[in-house]
Order: C-alpha cells, then structure tokens, then sequence
C-alpha cells in the first residue's frame, strides 16, 4: 500500500467522486433543509449523534482489534454519498432531501472525522499513539471532501446540460472506483482482513442494518412523511466507505484503519438492497388518499 501510485490513485479517485457529487448540487439544496427541517434534522443527529455512538457499543461488545475500532469509527463518521442517493431512488425516497443531506453531511464530515478518529483513537490506541488529525490533517481531510465538490457545484451553475448528462457515468463510474478502493484496501492488509473477518463483517452488517432502520424509524415515528423517511434511512445507512479508506491510507497513512470501512463497503449492499426493496414494497402498499376526501 506504500506505492506511490496508489497513494495518488486513491486521492484522484475520491475526487472524481466527490466531484461527480458536485454536478448533482446547487446552492439551493443547503438551503432547503429551510423547508423541510423535521426531516433534515433528524437524520443529521442520527448521522451525526447516534451513529457514533451504537458503531462505538459494537466494536467493544465484539472486542474488535484496536486499530480495526478507529477504522470503523472512522467509517461510522463518514456521510453518505452517490451510492446512498441511487439507492434512495430505487426505494421511492424523497431524492432531493438525499441530496441536501449528502451536501450538508459532506460539510459536518470535516468536523465530525477528526472529532471521532482523534477520540476514538485516544480511547483505543492510547495517548502515545501518532493515528489522529492534527490541525494540517484536517486541512487534507477538507481538500478531499470539498475542494472536488465546490469545483463541482461551480461546474453545474455554468454548464447545467453537461451536469445532467453525466450524472449517469458518474453514478456508474463511482460503483466502479469503488469495488476498486475494496479490492487495493483488502488486498494491502490481507493478512489482518483474514484474522478478523467474521468479527470486522459481523460489525459491519449490523451497523448497516442499525443505520437503515434507526434512519427511516426515527423521523416516521416523528410523522415525517414516508419518501423523506426512506431518503433519511438511506442517508444514514449507507456511509461513503471511499472517503473512509483514503483518508485512512493518504491521510493517516495505516492500511489496516483501512480493513474495516472496505468489510463494510463490500457487505453494505446486502442489507441496503434489502431495505430498499421492504421500503419500496411498503410505499406500494400505503393507501392513496381518496380525492373526495381531500376536496
């Protein structure tokens, strides 16, 4: 994992992520939390507050390997993403609210990582440890995360036809640059993904499973409509295991802080595709308003 060209690589494909996730926003998605702010507020305490927390119950109640710990708390941190919007559609979910969630969360990310790694890492590894993000670390964390998306947003504000025509290929090309960021992270810390996958998997589907279900029961027990609820299910539930591993192997520069968020991205789609199909399944069956009814 010390080759420069994957030191790079990773960097670069992040970037066309996060770019691609650019050209799907404008200014007025941060601003329409405005409108809808039960919904948005929910699911970011949930992402935010929650999330850590039941991540961090997890990896003690399964004695998980100190450095694999502050991996998965570094994943459990990590917004969603692309892959979080596609599945929100698929499910009938309100897109838009996963949009300004995915844009607000990708902002809160630059503050919420370096809290939870620096200490989940002071809990874990102990004082004398050198895994955290000092102050010139979370400058890298932020070029990462928001540099590509505001070149992003800056792109579709000028050239809007260009925004929608990619949104396909970037929605494509980020599955891809993903399965390839799992494969180069297991494959430079195999040894340590073999001595603890039933543990590091067994985290990793319940979390999952934990997010989707605390992300879509909280607001619907709150009356936030069923589409907002599926989109705050899949916001919550399915994290960017890309932004994760990069910024575990460029940033903090340990490939087995890496082991954990790969486990997860490649177990993730499991639980994330069956909740898709219980939401969708469900949203056909809810009664349609009767027309006289509501005048």
């Amino acid at each position: 994992m010390d080759s420069p060209a994957i030191t790079a690589g990773l960097p670069i494909a992040l970037a066309i992520i996060m770019f691609g996730l650019g050209l799907t926003l404008t200014v007025a998605d941060f601003a329409r939390v405005a409108r809808a702010p039960k919904a948005a507020i929910l699911a970011l305490a949930c992402q935010t507050l929650l999330l850590p927390a039941i991540c961090f119950g997890l990896v003690i109640a399964v004695n998980l390997d100190p450095l694999l710990a502050v991996g998965m708390m570094l994943l459990a941190a990590s917004p969603g993403g692309t892959t979080a919007n596609l599945f929100s559609h698929l499910a009938g979910g309100d897109v838009a609210l996963n949009i300004t969630l995915t844009a607000i969360n990708s902002v809160l990310a630059v503050i919420t990582i370096p809290v939870v790694v620096n200490a989940s890492a002071a809990y874990f590894l102990g004082s004398s440890t050198d895994i955290g993000l000092p102050v010139d670390k979370v400058l890298a964390v932020i070029a990462i995360v928001l540099v590509p998306v505001a070149i992003g947003m800056v792109v579709r504000h000028r050239f809007g036809g260009f925004a929608d025509r990619m949104e396909r290929p970037v929605r494509i090309g980020s599955a891809v640059v993903l399965a390839v960021v799992i494969v180069v992270a297991l494959a430079g810390a195999w040894d340590v993904f073999l001595d603890n996958i039933v543990a590091v998997g067994t985290v990793s589907v319940v979390l999952c499973t934990l997010s989707l279900l605390i992300g879509y029961w909280v607001p619907r027990l709150a009356r936030v409509d069923r589409s907002q609820s599926i989109a705050s299910g899949m916001e919550v539930g399915v994290h960017n295991a890309t932004l994760a591993i990069t910024i575990a192997v460029t940033v903090l520069d340990n490939t087995e802080l890496s082991v954990a968020p790969a486990m997860y991205g490649l177990l993730m789609f499991f639980p994330a595709v069956i909740a898709g199909f219980l939401f969708a399944r469900h949203s056909e069956r809810a009664p349609i308003p009767d027309a006289r009814a509501t005048g």
